[in-house]
Formats: C-alpha cells, sequence, structure tokens
C-alpha cells in the first residue's frame, strides 16, 4: 500500500521552479503556476489508461485533491515524525550519490583499470611504517630513512631485496625479499597501485606514501593477464621426501586411471575442499603462491592434470578446470563500474567535485583566526570567541567552534591538514543543501518523495487505519448499499467493501478538504490548457 501511495505521488506531482511563473489556481493564496500543472500532466498522459481522466477539468480536480492533502500533512505535522524524517534522510543520501561523484572522472577510472585488468605487473617493494598519528618529526625521520635505502639501491648499486630484508617493515619481506609477484587493478591499495603502474619496467620509484607508511618499489615484470581461472587440487601437508613418496603414489593412481575428484576426496589434507573434490574458489593473478599460480597457467587444456609440485604449504598436484580470459571493455565495464565505486580510487572523483566547487563558490577564510590557530593550536584561540567566524562559503559563514568540535577527533598533529579537511567537509555539506537549488531534477525527485511520504502517512490515519478499526461505520456501510452486493453476507464479501468504504471516506474527507480551504481557479489560463489538450 504505501508503494501504491508513493507512486500516486510520482504520478501527480511536480513542482515549481523559481521563475515568474503565471499562476493557474491558489489554495489560501498559495499559488500553483500553469507550468507546474502543464509539467506534470504531459509528464504522466501516456500513463493514464483512462481517456476520460486525461481530460483538463478532471485532472485539474483530482491535481487538486493533491495538494489539498499534502497541504494537510504539513499542517497536522506530519512532516516533524521522527519515522518519517528518519526515511528521508536515508532516502536523501542515496539520491544525492551521483551528484556527489564526478562522472568524466569515473570514467577515466573505469578504462584505466580496465586496461590494468588486462595487463598486469611484478613489484618488489620496501616499507617504513608511519603511524596515522606520528608527528612532523617522526614522518620526516621515516622519510630520511626510506630515501636513504633508495640511494643504497640506484646509487650504490645494492640488490633491492638485500635492502628490502634489512629494512622493512613489511613482515613478509622474510619469506619474500619485499616480491609481491605479479598484481593487476583492485589487488593493492590505489596510492601503491598507481605508483606501481607508473614507474618504469627496472626502476625504483621515489618515495611515495600510503596509509602504511612510506614505500619504495621496483618493477620487475610487465605482462598480459591470463584472467581468472577454476582449478582443483590435492595436498600432502608434509613437505619431506615422506610426503613426495605420498603425492607421487597419488599422482600414479590418476595417470592408471583413477578419478582425480575421488582421490581428491580421499585423500587431500585440505579440510576446505577435499569434500567438494579438490575444487578451488575461482582465483586470479596474485591469489595463489607463485608456484601454485605458475603451475596452473602451465596447463595448456581443460581438465589437464599437472605434475606434483612443491610450494610452503605442501606438495601439491593441480587440475585445470576452467579459464575466464578477460572479456572486453564493454563486457568487463559494469563490473569494473561497480569495483571502481567501491575502492578508495573513488575518493579522486569526490576530489574533481570538490575542486569544481572550489571554482563555483566563493570561499573565504578569517586570516585572524587561521594564524591563532597555527600559533595556538586548536583548544586554545586568545581573544577569540567560539562565535567568531572561520570560514565562509558563499554567505554562509562556520564558526569556531565548529572546527574544534571537528579538530577534537581528529588525532593528525598538523593544524593545517586537519583545516583543510574541515574546509572540504564543509564544502560538500553546503554542497548538498544547495543541491535543491543547483539541480531541478534533484529537488523534484526529492520533493515526490518527501510527498509521497506525507501522504502515505495522511491516508494511514485518515482512511486506511480508520476503515480496519471502524467495525461499526463499515457494517453500516454495508447495510446501507446491500442491493449493491446483492444481498450477499457482509463476511463473505468483506474486501470488496472494505475497499469501498475506503473510497467513500476518502471522498466524504476530500469534500471536507474544499469547504475548509479557499482555492482559486485563474478561468483564463484553465480555457488556455483546455484549448490546447482537449482536442
Amino acid at each position: 500500500m504505501k508503494k501504491q501511495i508513493l507512486s500516486i505521488a510520482i504520478l501527480i506531482n511536480c513542482f515549481t521552479v523559481k521563475t515568474v511563473a503565471q499562476e493557474l489556481f491558489s489554495i489560501n493564496k498559495k499559488e500553483i503556476p500553469v507550468s507546474e500543472f502543464k509539467r506534470v500532466y504531459e509528464k504522466n498522459l501516456n500513463l493514464v489508461v483512462d481517456e476520460d481522466s486525461k481530460n483538463i477539468d478532471k485532472y485539474l480536480d483530482l491535481y487538486i485533491n493533491y495538494k489539498l492533502k499534502v497541504n494537510e500533512a504539513y499542517a497536522l505535522g506530519f512532516d516533524t515524525l521522527a519515522t518519517y524524517q528518519r526515511e528521508l534522510d536515508g532516502y536523501k543520501k542515496q539520491l544525492m550519490t551521483p551528484y556527489l561523484q564526478d562522472e568524466k572522472a569515473i570514467d577515466k577510472l573505469i578504462e584505466q583499470a580496465y586496461y590494468r585488468t588486462k595487463n598486469e605487473i611484478r613489484a618488489s617493494h620496501l616499507l617504513v611504517k608511519v603511524s596515522k598519528k606520528a608527528n612532523e618529526k617522526d614522518t620526516l625521520e621515516a622519510y630520511h630513512k626510506i630515501l636513504e635505502a633508495r640511494k643504497r639501491i640506484v646509487e650504490g648499486g645494492e640488490p633491492f631485496e638485500k635492502v628490502a630484508t634489512e629494512i622493512s617493515d613489511d613482515p613478509s619481506v622474510a619469506i619474500n625479499g619485499g616480491d609481491l609477484g605479479y598484481f593487476s587493478a583492485f589487488k593493492m591499495v590505489y596510492s601503491f597501485e598507481d605508483n606501481a603502474y607508473k614507474t618504469k619496467l627496472g626502476e625504483v620509484s621515489m618515495p611515495f606514501r600510503t596509509r602504511f607508511g612510506y614505500h619504495i618499489m621496483k618493477v620487475t615484470g610487465k605482462r598480459e593477464s591470463k584472467g581468472e581461472f577454476e582449478a582443483a587440487h590435492i595436498l600432502v601437508r608434509d613437505t619431506s621426501v615422506k610426503g613426495k613418496v605420498k603425492i607421487d603414489s597419488l599422482y600414479t593412481k590418476i595417470k592408471e586411471g583413477a578419478v582425480f575428484e575421488d582421490i581428491a576426496k580421499k585423500y587431500s589434507e585440505d579440510t576446505g575442499t577435499a569434500a567438494l573434490g579438490g575444487k578451488l574458489p575461482k582465483f586470479g593473478t596474485g591469489n595463489m603462491v607463485e608456484e601454485f599460480e605458475n603451475t596452473v597457467l602451465g596447463l595448456k587444456n581443460i581438465n589437464e592434470v599437472s605434475k606434483p609440485f612443491k610450494t610452503r604449504y605442501g606438495w601439491h598436484i593441480v587440475k585445470l578446470l576452467q579459464r575466464y580470459p578477460v572479456g572486453t571493455f564493454e563486457e568487463e565495464k559494469k563490473e569494473i563500474e561497480n569495483k571502481v565505486k567501491r575502492s578508495d580510487r573513488l575518493q579522486l572523483s569526490h576530489q574533481a567535485v570538490l575542486n569544481r566547487l572550489k571554482k563555483e563558490y566563493i570561499i573565504k577564510i578569517n586570516p585572524k583566526v587561521t594564524e591563532e590557530l597555527k600559533k595556538e593550536g586548536v583548544n586554545k584561540l586568545p581573544g577569540m570567541k567560539p562565535s567568531d567566524w572561520i570560514l565562509s562559503i558563499n554567505k554562509k559563514r562556520i564558526n569556531v567552534e565548529a572546527f574544534r568540535k571537528f579538530a577534537i577527533y581528529n588525532r593528525n598533529p598538523n593544524i593545517s591538514e586537519i583545516f583543510e579537511q574541515f574546509k572540504d567537509k564543509e564544502l560538500f555539506d553546503y554542497f548538498k543543501e544547495d543541491l535543491v537549488n543547483r539541480e531541478p531534477e534533484y529537488k523534484n525527485t526529492l520533493t515526490e518523495y518527501k510527498e509521497g511520504l506525507l501522504l502515505f502517512e495522511l491516508m494511514q490515519q485518515k482512511i486506511w487505519k480508520k476503515s480496519a478499526e471502524d467495525t461499526l461505520g463499515l457494517k453500516q456501510f454495508f447495510n446501507t448499499h446491500k442491493i449493491k452486493y446483492k444481498s450477499k453476507d457482509l463476511e463473505e464479501i468483506k474486501g470488496q467493501v472494505i475497499s469501498d468504504y475506503q473510497q467513500k471516506l476518502e471522498e466524504d474527507w476530500v469534500s471536507d478538504l474544499r469547504k475548509k480551504n479557499v482555492i482559486r481557479i485563474k478561468e483564463k489560463e484553465l480555457k488556455k490548457l483546455k484549448k490546447t489538450y482537449n482536442q
């Protein structure tokens, strides 16, 4: 029922724009322009099945009734209900999401991600950790440390693996010497991935920072992606000669005709896949240890079985079940777009929106306040009042206290960086509030939803709840119209009677609304509409 009311709201609602418009009718001196009525009428003309309802007079009556109900909902304060506010806030967040993204930036990120999905890269890295809470001194020390490590490799000629093993704070360095193997898009944090693809083969990058700290990397390989695979395996965990003897005996059984899946179920020591005949989840580059991945890549035919091979987890035999090569851009676009919008690279789209807003809005910073902040910090502002403004966006001023509340939960010791974050947040908040002025489509859709919710709450109270609870009124209505129901029992046709009773309640209620509100129609404008549409 709620969905029906929302669809009714969408069907008959329309909205005024901030232009001088010719009035069609008014309710208690509140004007509804011709342009609004025309827009909703034309928008829904093809949705009206009943030809008679396309008549301008009848449609106008329907539209006035709708406006009367919405006005009544506001008058009764339904827009202040907690449930209404909560549902509306959730919808607003959903509705404004596309406006907080830059479509051109997203398109570029999708194209970039597709290229990086098609082309894999191999890199070794060295990490010097930097805490998010690190002060300027500790951050600078970490930067100089990794810069010195790079100098040893680039200028001193020391092997990257040797320096990484000595310096890197990545615990896996003890196993891999910093080598991360091959990877592609979405396998690393975006800033790491981006630096990898921008570094030339064989070169060592300059230091760059991620949330983990400072990195340098050496790109050691580039190749076209093989896509994803489905495979099954048999595992013997014992890496000694005893384990080798066991895996060889299992391989012999398969070569002699035993079913791979049966052997996996009976002998594989991978408890997670044995019951499935050894079947692994679909995987791509970077998901498995290198020896395993290379063995799968080396299998040429579907259902081909590898010879036994060893990884740090034990002895394996692998069977190739299926290949999933990377599709065309059009085939992959939707999935990549979803990944982009879920990944940290979406910040680039947000930043593009911010950069545009910084050009469009008039942003001013109170120089007195910001200088005091740099000297004294956020908790001490000599001579400054909490109400003093620190930032203004167009004509809106944001006070010092708002910044203090923002900064108190931010552990970044750099007050300038905190202020930039605060400025960006306030800019986005202002933009969200300003969307109704900037984007007519957003305003219209939001108003449709707001009024649809209000209408639902109103109908629930005035019609549906009353018809369900007023058993005496329902019986009286049934007895009054017994001839219409051909003397059938109420219980036999109760659904139809309730529907008719609801319709009668609504007609009486609308009649009362029309009596207590002053409605004026501009006959001259109505006549023009009839001439245009009633043909």
